[in-house]
C-alpha cells in the first residue's frame, strides 16, 4: 500500500512563501517520477510541476514557472515543491501523485499519475 502524505500548507498574504512537504510510505520514490498538482473549487486539477527520478530534468506549468520549485531528496523519500511570490489565484488545495510508469519523463496529465495523496490546502490573501 503507498501513501503519500502531504503537509506544509497553510494561510499566506500574496506576496510570501511557502514550502510543501510530501512523503512516501509503502514504497520508494526513487526509481519514479514525481508530480505536484492543483485544484481549486471548481476547477479541475491541474499540473503544477514534475520531477524525474534523479531530479536531472524538471517542468513547471507556466502559470508558475519563475516562482514555483520542486526538489526531492530520495534519502528520505520526500519531494518539495517551494512557492515564492505566491498569488491569489494559487489558492488551491495541492496534490503530490507518483508516476510509477515513469522515471525519465515528466508527464502533465492526472491520468499518468497512479498514487496520489490527499492534498494540503493553500490559501493566498490578497
Amino acid at each position: 500500500q503507498v501513501q503519500l502524505v502531504e503537509s506544509g500548507g497553510g494561510l499566506v498574504q500574496a506576496g510570501g512563501s511557502l514550502r510543501l512537504s510530501c512523503t512516501a510510505s509503502g514504497r520508494a520514490l526513487n526509481m519514479n517520477t514525481m508530480g505536484w498538482f492543483r485544484q481549486a473549487p471548481g476547477k479541475e486539477r491541474e499540473f503544477v510541476a514534475a520531477i524525474t527520478r534523479s531530479g536531472g530534468s524538471t517542468n513547471y506549468a507556466d502559470s508558475v514557472k519563475g516562482r514555483f520549485t520542486i526538489s526531492r531528496d530520495n534519502a528520505k523519500n520526500t519531494i518539495y515543491l517551494q512557492m515564492n511570490s505566491l498569488k491569489p489565484e494559487d489558492t488551491a488545495v495541492y496534490y503530490c501523485a507518483c508516476a510509477a510508469s515513469y522515471s525519465y519523463y515528466v508527464p502533465v496529465t492526472t491520468g499518468r499519475y497512479d498514487y496520489w495523496g490527499q492534498g494540503t490546502e493553500v490559501t493566498v490573501s490578497s
